[in-house]
């Protein structure tokens, strides 16, 4: 069997693409107090899938995206469980939310360190990513989902979510 590594590189940023994309949109909906069902399932499935798929490409030796991926996986399934099994009931809503955020903030993380190390502008900046350009790109980002995050878990328990098209009206 041939691995083509060109097509399965593709395939696994598209996944991570459609993760990040389709997480910004439930993060949204997160902040609006609006369920959006599908969306969720679509960020939920890629944002796992990005993750398995980090593991099949060739290495000899764990490398910090190794263990990225596998906090994004544990991460992933607190998510799906307070999400499925518990119904969002209680704490378990509060824990979703911190959750499906997190989820979200390791795939923008892993975007930027690739955008440092594939940008050629970027990669001027912070050629081993130690530079100072870097620390503060990741640094706005996680300021930028602590902030979110904060905000979409209080908005998350001050009552039910409107319904969206095709989506439900979670309980308080």
């Amino acid at each position: 069997m041939n691995f083509n590594l060109a097509a399965y590189t593709l395939v696994h940023v598209v996944i991570s693409l459609i993760a990040i994309g389709s997480g910004i949109v439930v993060l949204g909906g997160l902040l609006a107090r609006t369920w959006l069902e599908r969306w969720t399932k679509l960020f939920l499935t890629t944002t796992l899938a990005t993750s398995v798929t980090g593991y099949g490409f060739p290495v000899d030796h764990l490398l910090p995206s190794h263990i990225v991926g596998a906090i994004s996986i544990v991460v992933l399934a607190l998510a799906i469980y307070a999400r499925h099994a518990r119904c969002l009931e209680g704490g378990w809503r509060t824990t979703y939310v911190i959750s499906a955020v997190t989820a979200l903030y390791l795939n923008v993380f892993v975007l930027v360190v690739q955008s440092f190390l594939r940008v050629p502008a970027l990669k001027a900046l912070a050629p081993t990513q130690s530079e100072p350009p870097f620390a503060v790109a990741q640094l706005i980002v996680l300021l930028l989902f602590v902030v979110l995050g904060v905000l979409a878990t209080k908005r998350s328990r001050e009552g039910s979510f409107a319904p969206s098209a095709g989506g439900r009206r979670l309980r308080t």
